[in-house]
This record gives structure tokens, C-alpha cells and sequence, in this order.
């Protein structure tokens, strides 16, 4: 392991570390609007949604590392506590990463980046009509995390209206992952596309799986099945019958190992039990 005090490296440096090992972030694709009417689209991978009741989303404009400036989208929220937050899919990355570009004060970026305002219904600044999902907020509170270079700024805002795009929800009008083609940030210049990694892990919420702890020794403690293995077998109300008798068979852990790949607990249990 590498061990490192935030204090003994660059801010730059350590900023690099968060991005890269805290992702994929999504990406708050943010419209503001000041005082005199002038309008700001800026994204922002500081962010995520922290509550239903009320529908909290919170994201965080950071101070600039080079000549510790503020963003206008912080100048924004600061004049007028409005803001729309817009669902970046794959489809508007290149646009929405053109967006970020430091232009001067009171260029529109939904014209720079080729973007479409559409009006919000309750709050000021528009919407990107291209966004598979927009939340209109209003800022409930803006909490600094620091006065230097480098520092976040918390914009915590409540979701007063939402928009969803009908093409984008499925048969039982739930929105479909593969639909939507949401995009995040990694670290660089890295982007992860969730549509291509889907893979679906069943909640433990429904019943209380039996926990690694509780599985045979010669299945624990198998040289052959990764801890995700583990998770998967564990992750079931009470053990199989016949498990008592269990021994290691390398030959019976790489089958149950390839059920498992698909999905397939029960015939993986029902291998690793076969006499």
C-alpha cells in the first residue's frame, strides 16, 4: 500500500487521487440564471440525490485550484436559490463536456455547446430539453467547505417539479436503465457509459441472507471462489440440505463458479452439494 497525508501533497495531486478512486460519479448537469437574466449550463460530478421525503439533491461547485475563483454557477445560486438539474445520457456527453469550458461571464452555454432551452415550469433558469430527465431545485441551502483553492461548495436543493422523457420508461413505466444511457465521470479524462456494464445484484432486503460466516468451511475457505462468489451463495434465507458433508472439489467450485456467472444460485448450491 501506498500511504499518503493529505498534507504532504500537492492539492492538484490529491484532487487526481479522489476523481480516480471515487467513481463513477454521476454528473449534475446544472442551469442557472443571475439577477440580470443571464444564463449558465455547467456539469458538475461532485453530486448525488440523499433524500425521497424531501427529494434532496446536493452538488458541490469546487473554488478553482488556480487563482482560488469561484464558478458562476455559484455566483448564480448565490443571487437567485434556483437551479434545473439536467441527466447528462450518452448521447449529449461531447455537447456537455464542451460546456465546461471557462467561458467569460454572461456567454450562454446552451449556445455555445449547442444545447436547447426550454422553459422550467416553476423555477427561472431553463431546461435542456435534450436531458433524458430534468429536476427543477430550488437551493435550500449553500454550505462553504473552505476559503482555498480546492474547496467545495455544498449547494443543497429540493426537487420542486421533475420531467422525465416517456422514451426513456419501460412497460411498467419505470425508467429503464439501457433507456436512459446515463454517462459518469471518472478520473482524467475518463468517462464511464452505464449501459455498457449493467449487471444486477438482488438486494438483501426481502429476506436476511445467511452471511459468509454461515457457509460451509470447505466452500468459505475454497481456493477456486471469489468473495463475490461468497456473496452470491451467502446471500440466501438458510442453507441448502446435505451441506454437512461438503469437501473441497476444485472441479465441483469452477462449475458452481460458472452458474454463478450467470446468475444461477440455486444450481450452483445444487452442484456444490452433488455427491
Amino acid at each position: 500500500m501506498v500511504s499518503i497525508s493529505p498534507k504532504d501533497i500537492s492539492t492538484a495531486q490529491l484532487h487526481g487521487y479522489l476523481l480516480a478512486s471515487v467513481s463513477p460519479r454521476p454528473i449534475c448537469f446544472a442551469s442557472t440564471i443571475d439577477l440580470q437574466g443571464n444564463v449558465n449550463l455547467s456539469p458538475f460530478s461532485f453530486f448525488n440525490v440523499f433524500s425521497a421525503n424531501p427529494p434532496v439533491m446536493v452538488f458541490s461547485p469546487a473554488r478553482r485550484v488556480q487563482g482560488n475563483t469561484i464558478k458562476h454557477t455559484l455566483e448564480n445560486v448565490q443571487e437567485v436559490k434556483e437551479v434545473v438539474i439536467n441527466v447528462v445520457s450518452y448521447a449529449m456527453v461531447q455537447q456537455m463536456s464542451l460546456s465546461s469550458t471557462e467561458y467569460p461571464k454572461g456567454i450562454n452555454e446552451f449556445i455555445k455547446a449547442g444545447f436547447t432551452e426550454i422553459p422550467s415550469e416553476i423555477v427561472k433558469p431553463p431546461r435542456v430539453a435534450e436531458a433524458p430527465v430534468q429536476f427543477e431545485c430550488v437551493v435550500k441551502d449553500i454550505i462553504a467547505l473552505g476559503t482555498e483553492g480546492g474547496a467545495g461548495n455544498l449547494i443543497i436543493t429540493e426537487v420542486v417539479k421533475l420531467h422525465i422523457k416517456e422514451e426513456i420508461l419501460d412497460t411498467n413505466g419505470r425508467i429503464d436503465p439501457l433507456k436512459i444511457d446515463t454517462v459518469a465521470r471518472m478520473g482524467g479524462n475518463w468517462y464511464s457509459r452505464a449501459k455498457e456494464g449493467l449487471f444486477e445484484v438482488p438486494k438483501p432486503l426481502q429476506t436476511m441472507g445467511i452471511g459468509v460466516d454461515a457457509l460451509p468451511e470447505a466452500i468459505r475457505k475454497s481456493t477456486v471462489l471469489t468473495g463475490n462468489d461468497l456473496g452470491m451463495l451467502a446471500n440466501v434465507e438458510t442453507l441448502p440440505n446435505d451441506t454437512k458433508q461438503i469437501v473441497f472439489s476444485e472441479e465441483k467450485h469452477i462449475k458452481a463458479q460458472q452458474l454463478l456467472k450467470k446468475g444461477n444460485v440455486e444450481a450452483a448450491w445444487e452442484e456444490l452439494i452433488k455427491k
